[in-house]
């Protein structure tokens, strides 16, 4: 079979190639159950022909809402797909009222979802949906219909010949899905991606993924499929015949990393971090030679650098390797890792540094959702393809320029159609076919630096330019800081609003025979006020006087995706925040 040029050739082209028994894979009450190629080949046409006779045609649309990533919504998605409708993803976290803009805006007829939880939020709005014919759901729920009688309807092959004529009628330039960002201020966009747009995407970013062929290829999947990184990633595995595994959640990600082993697994920073942290502390709370050798094994990996530093290092990493690394692999249940896709947000360099060394490789990859997503990504799988701080080598096709202002334009075929129904908002950022992504960048001997977000930069009351995501980014290399915000638009000095790692201060607390009691009493403590400033000042030392954290606030509660103040991607919201807690930072500066 030729390269896949639409997102339903995909499993197709598995079939042909690479068939597998165990293609899809989802755990069940406790149980994992297996999709086939060929049976997930088959259930697809069943919904293909089941939606045909729901009345659905080419260019209406179908909406999906599911609260973990499962097997019945790519079922879902290339059964839409192949009878040219389009297929409108909605995260689940989204509000009700953004559900009825979505799908009111989106004109979808029907909508499939996962639970009881979701069905009642679409159910609240659904007399405000005219357009909206039925609520479908994949677990049963109790007075729902179910999608099982889709499936159903489509048993019967009599209109086989039609499908095939809808298939053969779909142009890998015709839209394919319809995906509303979650934003962080106003309505949800609507951006309009076409087949080629993710279809290219997915085949330029197999080359910076390890390929294996000569046994199982198992990958983990558990960010949001409704995001397009996760959802560009399952046609990528896809075409390269690997195991998808569907983790239950994010809560129980160690053990199903645990029980799969997987080769590969996409992640956002905020995930390693998590990972990161809880290594060193428990490495740290092991006292005596124990953690003398763990400090020592820590240090050795902040050294490390993509094409080795030779000499005495090789024998130091050898050796932390064999002593330590191979224990956290082994405890992670990363025993056979080969790449973490990490994206979403900026890395942190020692975050970088810390897990290669590990033999735990991450690469670091830029890109948005009008670009279906990757711009660029780091790899080892060539030499000189990975340089740490920067989010990699632009993919094959795929072009980059810097504005005179900074910011990075992009253009290939990648690149979005534009926002659905909003041409001024399309005008607004596509421009000669090169799209304006808001972020400001560099590109240094190939390799493109984000250095911040052109929205986010403010300006102080001195007249000097702040970009927030550089000073949070490098704050969170202090191990009692969880989230931070910074603040100070219009005023003298750039401030804080700050997360403890609240774990960290227990364990803090313990060593120096403080009491720890709640994290609202904690973040009173002088003693435990005085550690953190400490790391602040130190990490302040970076930046220039007018970007120095002078004041911070701290907070007992983390920043939540369900209290809108993270997009699902764990992206801060940043109007929403200051909102919240408006009377907190205007307490600083008064």
């Amino acid at each position: 079979m030729n390269q896949p040029t639409r997102l339903f050739d995909f499993p197709y082209y598995q079939l042909a190639n690479r068939p597998l028994e165990k293609m899809l894979n989802t755990k069940i009450n406790g149980e994992w159950k297996s999709y086939s190629t060929q049976g997930f080949i088959d259930d697809l046409n069943k919904i293909s022909r089941g939606l045909m006779r729901l009345g659905v045609k080419p260019g209406e649309k179908v909406a999906l809402i599911s609260h973990n990533n499962r097997m019945e919504w790519n079922v879902m998605d290339h059964g839409i797909l192949q009878i040219g409708a389009i297929d409108v993803p909605i995260y689940p976290t989204m509000t009700p009222d953004d559900y009825e803009y979505i799908l009111n805006h989106s004109e979808a007829k029907y909508c499939f979802v996962s639970n009881d939880e979701i069905f009642q939020k679409v159910s609240s709005i659904k007399d405000k949906v005219p357009g909206l014919i039925e609520t479908y759901t994949f677990e049963d729920v109790q007075g729902a219909k179910n999608w099982t009688e889709v499936l159903d309807l489509g048993e019967d092959k009599s209109n086989d010949a039609d499908l095939d004529a809808l298939k053969a009628g779909v142009l890998d330039t015709d839209l394919a899905t319809l995906i509303y960002t979650s934003g962080t201020t106003g309505l949800p966009k609507g951006v309009m991606l076409t087949h080629r747009n993710i279809a290219s995407n997915a085949l330029g970013s197999c080359e910076r993924l390890p390929v294996i062929t000569d046994k199982e290829y198992r990958c983990l999947s558990f960010l949001p499929v409704c995001h397009i990184y996760e959802r560009m990633l399952h046609y990528l595995y896809m075409y390269n015949s690997a195991n998808i595994y569907f983790a239950e959640s994010l809560e129980t990600i160690k053990e199903d990393i645990f029980f799969v082993k997987p080769h590969v697994f996409s992640a956002v920073p905020r995930l390693l971090e998590k990972f990161h942290d809880g290594i060193v502390a428990k490495g740290k709370s092991a006292g005596g030679v124990k953690a003398m050798i763990f400090n020592w094994t820590v240090d050795t990996a902040l050294e490390w650098e993509p094409e080795g530093k030779g000499g005495w290092y090789n024998w130091k990493l050898k050796m932390a390797r064999k002593l330590v690394f191979s224990k956290v692999r082994e405890a992670l249940g990363l025993t056979e890792i080969m790449a973490v896709a990490s994206g979403s947000a900026s890395l942190q360099p020692r975050l970088a540094r810390f897990f290669n060394a590990a033999e735990i490789p991450v690469f670091e990859g830029y890109g948005l959702t009008e670009t279906s997503p990757v711009v660029s990504v780091n790899t080892m799988n060539k030499p000189g393809m990975l340089k740490i701080g920067s989010v990699g080598k632009l993919l094959k096709d795929v072009e980059v320029k810097i504005a005179e202002d900074g910011e990075i334009l992009c253009k290939g075929p990648n690149v979005m159609m534009g926002y659905y129904k909003d041409e001024e908002k399309t005008n607004e950022v596509l421009k000669d076919a090169w799209f304006h992504t808001g972020d400001i960048g560099v590109i240094e001997n190939g390799f493109l630096r984000i250095t911040d977000r052109k929205k986010e930069i403010f300006k102080t009351s001195g007249g000097k330019y702040v970009a927030p995501q550089l000073i949070e980014n490098a704050m969170k290399a202090s191990l009692f800081i969880e989230q931070i915000i910074v603040v100070g638009e219009s005023q003298k000095h750039p401030s804080a609003l700050i997360v403890p790692s609240f774990d960290s201060v227990k364990t803090w607390c313990k060593r120096h025979s403080i009491e720890y009691t709640t994290p609202a009493e904690m973040i009173k403590n002088e003693k435990v006020i005085q550690r953190i400033q400490k790391d602040i000042e130190s990490i302040n030392e970076q930046f220039g006087q007018w970007e120095q954290i002078k004041k911070v606030k701290y907070l007992p509660e983390l920043f939540t995706v369900e209290s809108g103040e993270l997009t699902p991607t764990l992206k801060l919201k940043r109007k929403p925040i200051m909102a919240k807690y408006a009377d907190i930072i205007a307490s600083i500066y008064e």
